[in-house]
């Protein structure tokens, strides 16, 4: 339907307010009157049929200088958009209705292949179905725009098909627009702004015969949207306020994302999760028509990691044997292993401390790190927010220097570092927070590239900030500098003589002894 603000007939249908009827608190929801007999269909762009004679429709623009008996008129078609290939063709009359229904069973394809993207962490351990729907979850700024981004930059480049952005109540992106209903448009067209998308991908399958990609962002402003709508329709609310058709609307979008015999749309969707809440209605209901859901960590977003994918909560239908193949399986099984149990250990290690640790554990642990930052990307994309325009990923360093009253007994760039201070052991990584601390006698272990050196410290202070790390001990001795046969016989002193000490002062001194015999002993038998 279009409003008419000219005067016509008496036969032509009024907009209207009358008294004793239900009136809409927001003009983002109308109320239109006609004649007997002259009622218009459903999805002729009106949502309810009220009973006498009356309508309710959605405006899809502002409704600035509406007024009471304003003359509608009903275009008798279905809201419709235009399907077109250039920007040339932009006044095209080939015209879609966003409301269709879902192909046929028997004219879909089953065929399953994987959608390779050049994301690492994506492509081993929740690799994507060529044809089918994905999602990415995550809470505000953990990088969900960012990551679609990069995928059309790896994939729609290199795809030779077509594309389609849909930007549901989201902001522009440079370089990509195609479909865009942003937050500050009426509920009506955010809500019909991924329906919108999905047609034109439609078109470019059905009639065309392409492969299409379908990017949504953001599915939830999609939901967003429809709860607005069923609120100012007066419908109930449902489970955390959301409306009670919430699944019958995900249904109607999601279903009709599919592969055909003609042609595939493969969909990837942005899904934002409110408060981190993974059981949220909204981004549950969406779980259920998903082939792979990749989830975004704010954790590893913290730490600078990017993408922020967690291997561990990302999920894959595709993941599996017969369709990934036996050697891309165990790889992964072996990875999420590695993984999984270095997170049960991480409560262990800052309670207790890495030397608390068995061997195999400590192994799982520097395995584990490795893992955390080898398979992730720097981006093209995000080039204005990373530090190289799509590199390899390098770890960043910390500038490390040990000295002593007499030398300087390190002075390099390290990767990572594990201090014994008065209160336990502490890991430092890049981008540590600012800290001073007491160091205790003990082990300082020096993690390079891909090798750790040990070094006994004989008690000091330590000052950590802007990637740099200052320790000043009384004494130090880098372990390959330390002769096993002489600490081992320092070692054997150190216990006699703690056992013939007499008195408060010698006892103690007698076991500072001990202590920095027994650290320089152990800085050799450390594992590297």
């Amino acid at each position: 339907m279009r409003m008419n603000p000219t005067t016509s007939s008496s036969g032509v249908p009024r907009l209207t307010k009358e008294p004793g009827a239900y009136r809409p608190n927001h003009w983002s929801v109308l109320d239109v009157a006609f004649p007997p007999g002259k009622m218009p269909n459903i999805y002729n762009a009106l949502v309810q049929l009220l009973g006498n004679n009356r309508v309710r429709a959605v405006a899809m623009s502002a409704t600035d200088g509406l007024t009471r008996g304003m003359d509608v008129i009903d275009t008798g078609a279905p809201l419709s958009v235009p399907v077109v290939e250039r920007l040339s063709d932009e006044f095209s009359t080939t015209t879609f209705p966003i409301h269709r229904s879902a192909p046929a069973f028997i004219q879909l394809d089953t065929k399953l292949s994987i959608f390779e993207t050049g994301i690492k962490v994506v492509d081993l351990l929740a690799p994507y179905r060529r044809g089918g729907k994905i999602g990415l979850f995550g809470g505000a700024g953990v990088g969900k725009t960012v990551l679609i981004m990069e995928l059309i930059n790896n994939i729609a480049k290199a795809h030779g098909g077509v594309s389609v952005f849909g930007g549901v109540g989201e902001r522009t992106q440079s370089k990509v627009a195609l479909v865009y209903g942003q937050m500050n448009e009426p509920p009506g067209a955010r809500m019909r702004v991924g329906l919108t998308a999905l047609t034109m991908a439609e078109y470019f399958r059905d009639v065309n015969e392409q492969d299409v990609l379908l990017f949504v962002d953001n599915i939830f402003r999609f939901v967003q949207a429809g709860s607005e709508v069923s609120a100012l329709l007066g419908r109930m609310p449902s489970a955390v306020g959301y409306q009670p058709t919430l699944s019958t609307e995900m249904g109607s979008l999601q279903e009709r994302i599919t592969s055909t015999k003609e042609g595939s749309i493969t969909s990837i969707q942005a899904v934002y999760v409110p408060a981190d809440d993974l059981t949220d209605p909204a981004p549950a209901t969406t779980f259920a028509h998903l082939d792979a859901t990749t989830v975004l960590s704010r954790g590893l977003a913290a730490k600078g990691i990017y993408p922020a994918v967690d291997p561990l909560d990302s999920t894959s239908t595709m993941l599996q044997p017969r369709i990934v193949g036996d050697e891309h399986y165990e790889t992964a099984q072996q990875v999420k292993q590695t993984l999984q149990r270095y997170k049960e250990l991480q409560d262990i290690i800052a309670i207790l401390g890495l030397d608390e640790l068995s061997e195999e554990d400590r192994l799982t642990v520097a395995r584990a790190r490795k893992l955390s930052v080898s398979y992730h990307n720097l981006f093209s994309y995000g080039e204005g927010y990373e530090l190289r325009n799509g590199e390899q990923f390098e770890e960043m360093t910390l500038n490390l220097c040990v000295l002593t009253p007499n030398r300087i007994v390190w002075d390099s760039e390290v990767k990572e570092i594990i201090l014994s201070t008065n209160s336990g052991q502490i890991g430092v990584l890049p981008n540590h927070a600012p800290i001073a601390t007491a160091v205790d006698i003990g082990i300082l272990r020096i993690r390079l590239n891909d090798q750790w050196l040990t070094m006994a410290l004989m008690g000091g202070f330590a000052r950590i900030g802007n990637n740099e790390i200052t320790v000043l001990v009384n004494d130090a001795e880098k372990s390959s500098d330390i002769d096993p046969q002489e600490a081992q016989q320092t070692l054997e002193i150190a216990e006699a003589a703690l056992r013939k000490a007499e008195g408060k002062r010698q006892t103690i001194e007698a076991n500072l002894a001990l202590r920095r015999a027994r650290t320089r002993v152990e800085a050799i038998n450390a594992i590297s």
